[in-house]
């Protein structure tokens, strides 16, 4: 048994009981031979089987007990993963490296996300592991670590050593194909015109031209397939793409060079096929990588969205340009019509329309004034405006944007496990199942030969055995059912999809945590809203003002307002109200005063004020005593609420707020308030309706106010909890899915974080710049409930395009490999079609770009 030390920071503790508790809950653990633990210190030190126990089960005991270890991640850029066991060799090496909490790899991203304990573990350890695997890692400087800034050269050198290796493919293309191209005419005139050349080429034999052709192609283009062949079957123990090319093309190049030494009597010349496979996988491998960068473009494109400078306004006055780098939080910024707002912040001067379709997807401008938050790389529309900065570098919006969405495409869906699996175990039965038929091949080749010789594609191979000997075509089956077989575009359907998909998210202000959570959306079968802040605005304001009737109280109201001001009775009213209620800051007297001042009304200030707790105020105006609040506060005063009494029970039964208003001693009406629902939730909860996809509303508010907005917005009645506290959200949901029903919740992502938790998906809504929510799998950065409808949307259309992308890859192995296997298939075309996959895979992907959320996917159509 090897033991591993593993050293922590463990924060939360406060005294010896703590220190004791965390220690007994480590050594709990099956594996765990020592746990030592010092609160003074706040570290711990763990001996434990690695075979047994992971670190990560240490972590979760300690989290379980209450308090929180120290972790870090990283993401390394990586080149040189061709396919999904280049992945899985990476991370199975970051595994093994001490300290290592969880690592994955996605070769089609070029990335690896690491997890780690900042007290074993740092990136020199994670570049030698993955060095020491056969593959590159992109290194970068400090700042390298999530939350440590550095984002942006992090970007750009990823960018960099993306473009040197397109530019590095590029060449090797170029340069076999001119050494090829020759080959292939040779080949082309081996089958249709065979008396079209001479035997020599200025008296050296063909086959020698042939061999001093195609052998600088198999040493320069196959060198890094042998390398990789190496690495991977001797340092991995494992068996990748790299190794089907390598057997394929050497095969045939061997055979092709004992041929000519006249080893093998009348064995024939495959020198062009060798030099052609190495070209086609090369060209393939070229217009990946370039697949690749367009895959990434969008999100690099947001980054570049970023403001180079900013405009800092001293407290003298004075303005200074800098570059966007050195604003510091705190700092001022002037932000001119036109230009980009330069980081995350608070307007203090000025008012504009801001256009943040880059980041929220919303194509009309936001009005801002002072008070408004605005987000850095946003677009000044007309106004000037004076920022104050409150996030910087990697703490701005656009960032965490960027950083949520790389995670998300690290952490793949489910159904690529289905993949890797295969992707697996198909290198071993490739290479086993190209040997069996070889050896078919060999030992019956009639027997074959009158099974096969019936099909259409039997003249391409010339013949089969008969024409170019048992041996040689026993060498070419096993050939063409190595390449024809490798597993590149399987691995690339999903990593590739989900890039595209998460990329459209985020361009539409939908940020999935991961690609698994991608995959889970599309498959909720209710989705459960929290009122205030989904469905309605948060925010309470005016909606009625209803006089009572002249006729009911003697002429008294219309008397007073005819004496008092020359006035209708509805602003009358209305007036009398927010003068009263000026004094007050309770949201519902910030409504009414708010209303008045929007229809143009007068609201002078009271001469006095008075709060009477739970039932409303009493303030003077113009010297008249004036009451505004419940029935009890009238009556108290004398003054009998009954000619209002059907107006209050009508719009308290719409789940609003009514308040009765008198002044000296006189009734004069009814103003109510409501939080207001927002435009889209009706159409919202329409959408979800249309897709059998069941609504709930779960609030804290009254049940006549819940019932009010849900028959508003369209949710049953039946499907309505209210006055659940926000404790028990979270056993509310779990209770919805206590029947296997799927539910995503919802919420504001602060005071529902538990539900949000608890349900199958949970989803943030309208949080603005605070983008990571630890809470939420999906964070919505408009307050649009709509765009859970887009959420859903584009989880479809990315898991159509993986089904697809799937449908490809295994489909046309499906076909290939019997063909290739029953001699149906030149080597050449076998590494043609190889290639030819992969790129229809992402090309198949790419073209979801075009995709947007605004209607539901199709597949054709578009």
């Amino acid at each position: 048994m090897t033991e591993r030390t593993a050293h922590l920071e463990i924060r939360g503790m406060s005294c010896a009981n703590c220190s004791q508790t965390v220690a007994q809950a480590i050594e709990s653990l099956d594996g765990v031979s020592e746990a030592t633990v010092n609160f003074a210190t706040d570290e711990g030190t763990v001996e434990y089987d690695p075979d047994a126990v992971s670190l990560a089960d240490v972590y979760d005991a300690i989290e379980d007990a209450g308090y929180e270890p120290a972790r870090a991640d990283v993401t390394i850029g990586i080149t040189g993963m061709s396919c999904a066991n280049c992945s899985q060799t990476v991370e199975s090496a970051l595994r093994d490296v001490p300290g290592v909490l969880s690592a994955e790899a996605n070769f089609a991203t070029d990335e690896a996300h690491v997890e780690y304990n900042p007290a074993d573990a740092d990136l020199a350890d994670f570049y030698d592991a993955i060095e020491d695997a056969g593959y590159e890692p992109i290194r970068g400087g400090e700042g390298e670590e999530s939350g440590e800034g550095g984002e942006q050269s992090e970007a750009e050198r990823r960018e960099a050593a993306r473009e040197a290796e397109i530019r590095r493919q590029r060449r090797l293309v170029l340069f076999g194909a001119a050494l090829a191209t020759p080959l292939l005419f040779f080949l082309v005139e081996h089958f249709f015109f065979p008396s079209l050349l001479p035997g020599s080429v200025f008296g050296v034999p063909m086959g020698w031209v042939q061999f001093l052709l195609a052998t600088p192609v198999q040493v320069v283009l196959g060198k890094e397939f042998y390398e990789n062949s190496y690495k991977a079957l001797v340092k991995n123990r494992t068996a990748n793409m790299d190794v089907l090319i390598a057997l394929g093309s050497s095969t045939a190049y061997v055979y092709s060079v004992v041929a000519l030494l006249d080893v093998l009597p009348q064995a024939g010349l495959y020198f062009d096929t060798a030099a052609l496979i190495l070209v086609f996988i090369t060209l393939g491998n070229f217009l990946e990588a370039r697949s690749k960068g367009q895959a990434g473009e969008a999100l690099q494109k947001l980054l570049e969205m970023e403001a180079d400078t900013a405009t800092l306004v001293h407290e003298d006055g004075t303005e200074e340009e800098v570059p966007v780098d050195e604003v510091e939080v705190g700092d001022r910024m002037k932000v001119r019509p036109g230009e980009k707002i330069p980081t995350d912040g608070v307007v203090v001067e000025g008012e504009s329309a801001v256009d943040e379709s880059m980041v929220t997807g919303e194509s009309v401008p936001v009005e801002k004034a002072e008070g408004d938050e605005v987000v850095g790389g946003t677009v000044n529309e007309n106004g000037l405006l004076v920022v104050e900065a409150t996030k910087v570098g990697a703490d701005t919006a656009l960032q965490q944007i960027v950083q949520t969405v790389k995670e998300a495409q690290a952490r793949q869906p489910e159904i690529q496990n289905l993949a890797d699996r295969i992707s697996a175990y198909f290198v071993p039965a490739v290479i086993g199942n190209a040997l069996l038929w070889a050896l078919v091949w060999f030992l019956a080749p009639d027997l074959l030969v009158g099974l096969v010789r019936a099909l259409p594609l039997w003249g391409l191979v010339g013949g089969g055995p008969a024409a170019v000997g048992v041996f040689e075509f026993s060498v070419v089956v096993f050939a063409s059912a190595v390449l024809i077989a490798c597993p590149c575009a399987l691995g690339l359907a999903t990593p590739a999809a989900t890039m595209v998909g998460t990329t459209i998210g985020a361009q539409n202000g939908v940020l999935f945590k991961g690609g698994d959570v991608l995959e889970r959306v599309k498959d909720v079968d209710v989705v459960v809203f929290d009122k205030t802040g989904t469905l309605t605005e948060g925010e309470m304001s005016l909606t009625d003002v209803e006089p009572v009737d002249a006729a009911a109280d003697g002429g008294v109201a219309a008397e007073t307002a005819d004496e008092t001001a020359d006035l209708d009775d509805e602003s009358f009213l209305l007036s009398v109200a927010a003068s009263a209620e000026h004094g007050s800051e309770h949201p519902l007297a910030e409504a009414i005063v708010e209303g008045a001042e929007e229809r143009g009304l007068a609201v002078s200030d009271p001469e006095s004020f008075e709060n009477v707790p739970g039932h409303g105020v009493r303030a003077t105006v113009d010297g008249a005593e004036v009451l505004v609040g419940n029935r009890k506060l009238l009556r108290d005063n004398g003054i009998d609420p009954e000619p209002a009494a059907e107006t209050m029970e009508r719009l308290e039964h719409e789940g609003k707020t009514a308040m009765l208003v008198a002044r000296d001693g006189v009734l004069l009406g009814v103003v109510a308030t409501a939080d207001t629902v927002k435009e889209s939730a009706k159409r919202t909860v329409e959408a979800l309706h249309e897709r059998d996809v069941e609504t709930v509303m779960l609030t804290g508010d009254n049940e006549r106010t819940a019932r009010a907005v849900a028959d508003e917005v369209g949710i049953p009645r039946e499907n309505v909890h209210a006055e659940v506290l926000p404790e028990d959200k979270a056993d509310a949901v779990e209770e919805i899915q206590t029947s296997g029903t799927r539910a995503m919740m919802v919420g504001d992502g602060v005071n529902d974080a538990p539900a949000l938790a608890a349900a199958f998906v949970g989803t943030a809504i309208g949080s603005g710049t605070d983008v990571a929510i630890e809470a939420a799998d999906v964070t919505l950065m408009r307050d649009d409930p709509y765009d859970v409808v887009k959420a859903i949307r584009v989880s479809e259309g990315t898991l159509a395009k993986v089904k697809q992308n799937l449908f490809w890859a295994l489909g046309y192995n499906t076909a290939m490999i019997p063909l290739a296997s029953l001699g149906l298939l030149q080597p050449v075309l076998a590494a043609g079609a190889m290639a030819l996959s992969s790129v229809s895979v992402l090309t198949n992907s790419l073209l979801f770009r075009r995709y947007t959320p605004d209607e539901d996917y199709r597949l054709f159509g578009r």
